[in-house]
């Protein structure tokens, strides 16, 4: 998440420290810092959000609250302070939702007569400072609200939307089998009955895939007057699954995929009319809210003397108020130390009493905490069986030649189908080991001589699901033998404690060439007394930097002369080589052995 400094600002009276004391306060409190940069005369943080802390973090307003609990420094102000009122309502827009577990709110606000056109300065210099494109008044607004407070919203072109009886109706629904909907791209994509959208009830037409991307048909031009803004919920993961399917990944889509209360909409849309009527001009209708099951208030309890215990360290009811205040919780604290904790309604994450004693650990800091051993542990470790046998087969086919592979689960036929296939292509789970084997081997065969091998040997640990169960299997294949397996147990011959395991003694990997290699061989005969090493030398020197493996297959003596045989694997990391470069390098290599008075067979 990009946060300004200068936007950050905006929250506070009193001016904030340099960028690097904000960066140093939210680290060691909250969340690591990802970068810092300069845009124009602004400074810019990278903030790498924490998943548990989605639903209130990605916004300005989220950092603005942490700086103000971490460095003690009060909030001038607060948009989620004042509980937003929805007067005037009307009639004129219509809100239909088909689940409301995949949509628990959708607010419509309505506004006639305003004027799209290029944004204020200020606007656009807080969007570009984050990373944004400045589009329009209309857009840009519903942007900036998102940022600010973490509310996604969308703008329709009111013009674009069909009339019943001089009213809108929006309806969010399931897509139909193989619906296309055009997005603000300029993408069509193919939805499915999973995905949700936004539609115009009246034409039945898609306007937007509901928490990913609006429609391009409801777009906002230049030539709008009247708008339907949209500040809705949705299920986190629908939206993460639509986002996912579809390839689509949004600004909205990462706040929604992370779960934000529905309580939120309401300040969104607030905000985002108030934005938009100062800056667009126009006149609120009013506004339609869908919300049948609202978001009910809750508490936390927890003790000081948990607090205490759990954090390990002596810390008083005072700090504990302390923290609370600067988090700006209302509390109350009974006689016996038991604090009662009204949690804001963006704050998601706090639901346990653990969940409001880690808050106190992080406002006090973790620096206080002292480090500890761990106690010792009397009891033998128990031992999973099926981890130790897994380890014992891998020991012994290794040992063996064999290299290990891990083949997919998915299968075009079996006994079990999977209820969420991956694709139409392997709709089951597969029933035996074999079929991956052979794939594999076929595969790699023609890789053996990049791996320096004279035969492929696999072998794969792994489920399979058939007669009814689950049973781990061992099963192995090579080049002169079919692909085999049996139960994990019968290759056991002891079950070893863990830490009787071989530590590995590899000491560098390097990674594979996404591209073919090309091999040649070469057989020449040298004076009897010429080493083997001394004439890969030769070869390995004159071959170039393609040359990546040289491998000796053959050696016999017939009089006063040795042959050798060699095997030369040639291999770009940059592109797929032709045989003439291949070629080319052998010519360096004949070359450079008749220069040394060898015979090239």
């Amino acid at each position: 998440m990009k946060i300004s400094r200068e936007w950050l600002q905006k929250y506070f009276q009193a001016p904030l420290p340099p960028v690097e004391k904000l960066a140093d306060a939210l680290t060691f409190h909250a969340f690591e810092i990802d970068g810092m940069d300069k845009v124009g005369d602004d400074d810019v943080l990278d903030v790498k959000i924490t998943p548990n802390r989605g639903h209130d973090a990605l916004s300005h307003r989220g950092i603005a609250k942490e700086i103000s609990a971490i460095l003690n420094i009060p909030l001038a102000s607060d948009p989620l302070k004042e509980v937003p009122n929805f007067d005037p309502t009307t009639d004129q827009v219509s809100v239909i939702i088909e689940d409301t577990e995949l949509c628990p709110r959708y607010i419509a606000g309505y506004i006639k007569g305003i004027k799209v056109g290029p944004s204020p300065v200020w606007l656009k210099e807080r969007l570009e400072a984050v990373g944004q494109r400045s589009i329009n008044n209309v857009v840009d607004a519903t942007n900036f609200v998102m940022f600010n407070i973490g509310q996604p919203l969308h703008a329709f072109d009111a013009g674009q939307l069909e009339v019943k009886d001089g009213k809108y109706a929006i309806e969010v629904r399931k897509a139909a089998s193989g619906e296309v909907l055009l997005a603000l791209d300029d993408k069509e994509y193919k939805l499915s009955e999973s995905n949700l959208v936004i539609a115009d009830k009246n034409s039945g037409k898609g306007i937007g895939i509901a928490g990913v991307k609006g429609g391009k048909p409801a777009g906002i031009s230049e030539s709008t007057k009247d708008i339907i803004i949209e500040s809705a919920n949705f299920n986190g993961v629908s939206v993460r699954q639509t986002a996912k399917a579809l390839n689509l990944t949004t600004d909205a889509s990462q706040r929604f995929q992370q779960v934000i209360s529905p309580e939120l909409a309401g300040y969104g849309m607030k905000s985002v009319v108030d934005m938009i009527l100062k800056i667009a001009g126009g006149e609120l209708i009013g506004f339609a809210d869908a919300y049948p099951k609202p978001a009910t208030p809750w508490q936390v309890k927890f003790t000081a003397v948990h607090t205490a215990k759990l954090l390990g360290i002596d810390i008083s009811p005072e700090e504990i108020r302390t923290s609370l205040t600067h988090l700006g919780f209302s509390f109350k604290e009974d006689k016996d130390g038991e604090f009662l904790v009204d949690i804001p309604f963006e704050r998601l994450d706090l639901t346990i009493p653990e969940d409001l004693i880690e808050e106190v650990g992080r406002m006090i800091g973790y620096e206080r905490i002292p480090a500890q051993e761990l106690p010792t542990f009397d009891k033998q470790p128990e031992i999973n069986q099926n981890f130790a046998a897994a380890e014992s087969v891998r020991k012994q086919l290794t040992e063996m030649g064999y290299s290990e592979v891990f083949t997919s689960v998915f299968a075009d036929k079996g006994e079990v189908a999977v209820a969420n296939k991956i694709d139409s292509v392997k709709p089951f789970l597969r029933a035996t080991l074999t079929d991956g084997l052979n794939d594999a081997l076929k595969r790699n065969v023609k890789n053996k001589d990049l791996l320096g091998l004279k035969e492929v040997k696999l072998f794969e640990v792994g489920t399979v699901w058939k007669g009814g169960k689950e049973e781990i299997m061992a099963g192995i294949v090579t080049e002169k033998e079919a692909a085999k397996e049996d139960p994990l147990s019968m290759y056991v011959k002891e079950t070893p404690e863990y830490e009787s395991l071989p530590v590995s003694a590899t000491e560098r990997y390097q990674s594979f060439s996404r591209y073919p290699s090309i091999t040649r061989d070469i057989a020449l005969w040298v004076p009897f007394d010429a080493q083997s090493e001394e004439v890969q030398n030769v070869i390995s020197k004159s071959a170039g930097d393609l040359m990546i493996r040289i491998d000796q297959f053959d050696e016999f003596k017939k009089a006063d002369k040795t042959s050798y045989a060699f095997r030369l694997v040639f291999q770009s990391f940059e592109k797929t080589l032709t045989d003439d470069e291949a070629n080319s390098a052998m010519n360096s290599v004949y070359e450079a052995v008749k220069s040394k008075g060898w015979e090239v067979r």
